[in-house]
């Protein structure tokens, strides 16, 4: 039902000049993302995930296809779409001098917020953030976790249908991250929300209910956690070689090996089949003298689909 539907995107195109023409930074993009559910935006630095939540929004115009929030048209109903929707930036913009309180009432007063309401909603949102003994510290003298909580607070203090979240855990530590998601994770189960994330985080992908893959722009792949991870090829073998180099390319562009992946001091080698690969792959170490570790089947997580994805979009463009 299109009622149901919070973000859409069809066909979305945007371009920047460059230094040598015209520069496509999102590359007919489509996707949807439905109320009460987490949509995580996947991708490396500079994949076009910024660009894609700004357009989304109406902070930049689009070049191409259309975008809409709510079923407001991301270029025509700006107002419309920020008075239903909660924005956080990639970097900290909230005043820095203004104590936790003073920033929630700051931007209550910005939303018209009666100050009435605000009596009850910012304890409220105080206390969802975990922020409720820290009323009179300045935003600047926060730690980068409880920035990013005050920023979410801040964002939902006009009740909004839609928020949007660019790079929130970026740089914060790994205990911070796990509370900020949890939050997110409490929002949408309590107030419904639509929740569109971007990340760089993998791990953080297996978190939301829908991932995109983007990569130099395009959506690569768009599925479910669980449906992304089914579309790597094989099955995966882990182990830690003791000569990494001579190992991985020993094992490369052998019979039924279908790609080979590092992971820290371990090799993650896909296979057709399990049983007859294993064993060939440790006659061919044995055989040359070269020694491993801790050889086993493991589930492929977040990040070896991407990898696979990402190098089986390279070959594509490369024609191979």
């Amino acid at each position: 039902m299109p009622d149901e539907i919070a973000i859409s995107t069809q066909a979305l195109v945007k371009r920047f000049k460059g230094q040598r023409g015209m520069v496509t930074a999102v590359d007919s993009v489509s996707l949807e993302v439905k109320r009460g559910e987490t949509f995580g935006l996947i991708g490396p630095d500079g994949a076009g995930k910024s660009t894609t939540t700004r357009v989304i929004l109406g902070l930049l115009r689009r070049d191409g296809g259309t975008s809409r929030v709510l079923g407001y048209d991301s270029m025509r109903e700006v107002y419309e779409i920020r008075e239903r929707s909660g924005y956080i930036a990639q970097q900290f913009t909230l005043p820095g001098d203004m104590t936790v309180l003073e920033n929630m009432r700051f931007f209550a007063d910005l939303h018209g917020i009666p100050r009435k309401q605000q009596k009850t909603s910012i304890p409220e949102l105080l206390n969802f953030a975990g922020l409720t003994d820290f009323t009179t510290r300045p935003a600047g003298r926060l730690s980068g976790g409880m920035k990013k909580k005050l920023a979410l607070a801040c964002s939902l203090i006009h009740q909004p249908q839609v928020v949007l979240l660019d790079e929130p855990t970026l740089g914060v530590d790994p205990v911070s991250r796990r509370e900020f998601w949890n939050l997110l994770g409490n929002l949408r189960a309590e107030k419904g929300l639509a929740i569109f994330v971007c990340t760089p985080y993998m791990d953080e992908a297996e978190r939301c209910n829908h991932v995109g893959l983007i990569y130099k722009g395009r959506l690569i792949a768009q599925d479910t956690p669980a449906g992304i991870k089914k579309m790597v090829p094989g099955f995966l073998l882990e182990f830690k070689p003791d000569k990494f180099v001579a190992v991985r390319d020993l094992v490369t562009g052998q019979p039924g090996i279908l790609e080979v992946q590092t992971y820290g001091a371990l090799l993650h080698i896909f296979v057709d089949e399990v049983a007859r690969r294993q064993k060939q792959i440790e006659e061919s170490l044995t055989s040359q003298g070269l020694a491993w570790s801790g050889m086993r089947v493991i589930e492929p997580r977040m990040e070896e689909a991407f990898i696979s994805l990402v190098k089986r979009q390279e070959a594509a463009d490369n024609g191979q």
